[in-house]
């Protein structure tokens, strides 16, 4: 069964999902935290309402998919497409309507150790399934982007799809965030040169139930010292201010834009209530979910710098996508209970 039923009561208000009815949605980086769980969300959505909908999951392993979607018995019209957004010419007979491309490297470690690949399956990979879109005449493809196309941000202020802020070129972690500039510019050029109707959806960061224990971003390092009740330790003063959504949040938010999106433009996609700094974020799992038995330290070791994002402020304006009917509906702590709920 999947992990929040919940998140069908976005749709349920302004009713979107019939719009999927008896048609074909193909996903990319689908065994990945948002990709799984945009699919279970189509899953739970077929099953309930019997909307027939053909859901292509395009995955490097067959049978680690299996083993994710397997589990939560949902497998209705679900199809496996083996493959790699690298490869140039993508193998699928069947039409496809809509598409959700959220292929790309998310470690920030390899955003260091890989920067090259980083580019690669970033940039080239999206040029793969735009083309792929023309190809299926597609009705809607969804690019899912970063908050991080931003920048540095130096001023407490709310940011709007047209604010940007400063990026260094030269430095090895912005292979992430300047591909993912890149890759927008791309998507705008493929809209506007042959009229592939694709919208962005820029995403704070995401987690909940689908995150892997072993996952080294700070959310889950926090909730990790937590269960196995160690002190958290922060290698930055965490001055850094930004938002976060909850997974299932995402998936609502992802498939409003596919639907009721302008083509050619962003949306902001985050929790507006979870403005914090990753200090105070510590201090709440440190308060709520570890119930102060442990403490948070910082020791900040200048060398591991590059590994982390410059110091910045995200606070993202969610107006336009609110304005398609879409909210948030699950706030910090219970993100938190509910990722550690599917753990445990």
């Amino acid at each position: 069964m999947i992990e929040d039923e919940s998140c069908l009561s976005c749709f349920e208000d302004i009713g979107i999902l019939k719009d999927l009815k008896n048609k074909a949605v193909f996903v990319t980086g689908a065994t990945g935290l948002i990709g799984q769980t945009v699919i279970k969300t189509l899953l739970y959505a077929d099953n309930k309402s019997d909307l027939n909908i053909k859901i292509y999951a395009f995955v490097r392993s067959r049978e680690k998919a299996e083993a994710i979607f397997q589990r939560d018995g949902l497998n209705g019209n679900l199809i496996y497409v083996e493959g790699n957004v690298l490869e140039k010419e993508i193998e699928i007979t069947p039409s496809i309507d809509y598409i959700i491309h959220g292929a790309s490297v998310t470690d920030s470690m390899e955003f260091v150790k890989k920067p090259v690949e980083t580019i690669n399956i970033g940039i080239i990979g999206t040029e793969n399934i735009l083309n792929f879109a023309i190809k299926k005449r597609v009705k809607s493809v969804v690019y899912l982007s970063s908050m991080e196309v931003y920048g540095k941000i130096t001023e407490k202020k709310r940011l709007k799809e047209t604010d940007t802020g400063y990026m260094d070129p030269l430095s090895v972690r912005s292979s992430y965030s300047e591909s993912k500039r890149m890759i927008e510019n791309i998507c705008v050029s493929f809209f506007e040169e042959y009229d592939v109707p694709v919208k962005i959806v820029r995403l704070a960061q995401t987690f909940g139930p689908g995150v892997e224990y072993t996952d080294n971003r700070v959310f889950a390092e926090f909730a990790r010292c937590a269960i196995e009740k160690r002190d958290i330790v922060l290698h930055t003063p965490g001055r850094s201010e930004r938002m976060y959504l909850y997974s299932y949040d995402a998936a609502s938010a992802i498939l409003t834009v596919l639907l009721r999106g302008v083509n050619g433009q962003a949306y902001n996609a985050a929790n507006e209530s979870t403005y914090c700094s990753i200090r105070q974020m510590a201090e709440l799992v440190k308060n709520e979910i570890a119930n102060d038995l442990i403490s948070v330290t910082i020791h900040d070791e200048k060398v591991k710098a590059v590994h982390y994002a410059p110091e910045h402020y995200l606070y993202l304006d969610t107006e336009k996508l609110m304005s398609l009917g879409w909210s948030a509906k699950t706030d910090l702590v219970t993100a938190y209970k509910k990722m550690i709920e599917s753990w445990l």
